[in-house]
């Protein structure tokens, strides 16, 4: 069993928790994820860690409620346990594999969309721990849907922030600050992007015009986090990859966007339904979709 040590509301969409699990945390990196079960029928949920104290033991996962399972996360509450934390899980984000003369030469840029901020920090925060610099974009539909502000300003070497609707800083998407940092003179030679598919995707066709090579996460595909159910299955480049046993981070330039998002709708009928069966418990009459 392992102990939420901590519960906090971050926005209004999005929640963190820090929960004592010394083994994962003892040998997580940036970039890894794990796969939290709470209830023994629980469904498995593959979450991207997003920081780690290795002293106190604990690992800090950042969700969004949307299905059954991350909505049964929400009735936990401080002192409650997890039934299953396993990790870590995936590929370590490539900066932790990089020498010193290959991150000295490195001018990063990272970009956030959304609950993408939670994987993002962890590799910002790495590399300040180790001397390095790297400017942050973080981009939210409205203000209200923004957090790790201070976290993120703490390790950033510089940090835009943008609200598609202008409610906070500057009006726009994340694409419009690249394009804006860029025309003002600012270089960059490796950008990571983590967040909404659809917001990966043009991250990468703005950079691939100033030939800023992108690694993105594709955690968003994930479903067993094993390779075994084949539902991450994705195209990169000529290979076939699985993004969580492969991944979750490969070279954005090299991603078929159209297939992995057809992939991402593969259980959305299945899911809703889940939902409106939660929710509506016994006046649920189980015809919709139908």
């Amino acid at each position: 069993m392992y102990k939420i040590l901590k519960k906090e509301q971050l926005s209004s969409v999005v929640w963190l928790m820090v929960v004592e699990a010394p083994l994962v945390a003892r040998h997580c990196q940036p970039g890894q994820f794990i796969i939290v079960k709470s209830g023994e029928e629980g469904e498995r949920i593959p979450l991207t860690i997003c920081d780690y104290d290795r002293e106190a033991g604990t690992v800090t996962i950042v969700f969004q409620p949307l299905g059954v399972s991350t909505l049964k996360f929400l009735r936990l509450e401080e002192g409650d346990c997890f039934d299953d934390f396993v990790g870590p899980l995936g590929r370590p984000s490539d900066i932790v594999e990089m020498s010193h003369a290959e991150l000295c030469s490195k001018k990063f840029l990272f970009v956030a969309g959304g609950v993408g901020t939670a994987p993002v920090y962890p590799q910002v925060k790495w590399l300040r721990e180790h001397g390095y610099e790297a400017d942050v974009i973080i981009g939210a539909r409205t203000k209200d849907l923004l957090f790790f502000e201070d976290e993120m300003r703490a390790v950033a070497t510089n940090l835009y922030i943008t609200t598609d609707d202008g409610s906070y800083v500057h009006k726009g998407v994340v694409t419009s600050v690249i394009d804006e940092l860029v025309a003002s003179g600012r270089e960059y030679n490796h950008c990571v992007a983590i967040g909404p598919m659809i917001m990966m995707k043009f991250v990468c066709l703005t950079t691939k015009k100033y030939e800023i090579p992108t690694i993105v996460s594709m955690n968003p595909i994930m479903v067993d986090g094993t390779g075994m159910c084949g539902a991450c299955r994705l195209s990169v480049g000529d290979e076939i990859k699985f993004a969580c046993v492969d991944g979750p981070e490969f070279d954005g330039f090299k991603i078929n966007w159209s297939e992995a998002m057809k992939r991402m709708q593969l259980y959305k009928t299945e899911e809703g339904r889940a939902k409106l069966r939660y929710e509506e418990g016994e006046t649920h009459s189980g015809n919709c979709g139908n």
